[in-house]
């Protein structure tokens, strides 16, 4: 078992979650359904069958892609995810969930979460942690936990700390610690 999949899951995804649409997503739902344990409940549910998923899928092509030249998929990959990750997410008014009358808010999270994190730049470092580290349990595990390190207190402060967070400083943070395991992977092999 390896610690270290476990560890750099978690700060990785917990680091490059804030300013996020899934945590934009974390903050709307707050705001308008003002019921943080549903919520929170939702989004433990949503990014554990996401990135259980997504872990799953990158453990299996890690597998597959053995050899030396591999090294330098994964680097270039973190090296990519630190430039994606300087970019800000927006959350448009298209992508939030809709009222629907009889559906619970827990519902209502799991499905918007679920599928809003789809592609997203934390579901694909997932599936390369996995592919990195051959550790599905851990890596999702580590992933979900920087989800809920980020979402859980956005629910919570919603919008009054939002907008006094330093997201500019964050995402260069976010860049910088993909940068430096795409040059990890790079250097150590």
């Amino acid at each position: 078992m390896n610690l270290d999949s476990l560890l750099v899951s978690t700060g990785l995804v917990a680091v490059a979650e804030i300013g996020d649409k899934t945590q934009l997503l974390a903050m709307l739902l707050a705001a308008r359904f003002r019921k943080p344990v549903p919520i929170i409940a939702g989004i433990l549910a949503a990014t554990i069958a996401n990135h259980l998923l997504a872990a799953t899928v990158g453990a299996f092509a890690g597998g597959l892609l053995e050899g030396a030249w591999t090294r330098w998929i994964f680097g270039l990959a973190f090296l990519a995810f630190g430039a994606w990750a300087l970019i800000p997410d927006t959350f448009e008014d298209r992508d939030a969930p809709k009222d629907q009358p009889g559906a619970s808010v827990f519902i209502t999270t799991v499905i918007a979460f679920f599928f809003v994190e789809m592609g997203d730049k934390t579901q694909v470092a997932t599936v390369a942690l996995a592919a990195r580290f051959h550790e599905v349990f851990l890596v999702a595990t580590g992933t979900t936990l920087g989800m809920m390190l980020a979402n859980v207190p956005a629910v919570f402060l919603s919008q009054a700390v939002a907008d006094k967070l330093p997201l500019k400083y964050i995402r260069w943070t976010a860049a910088a610690s993909f940068a430096a395991i795409g040059i990890w992977c790079l250097v150590a092999g």
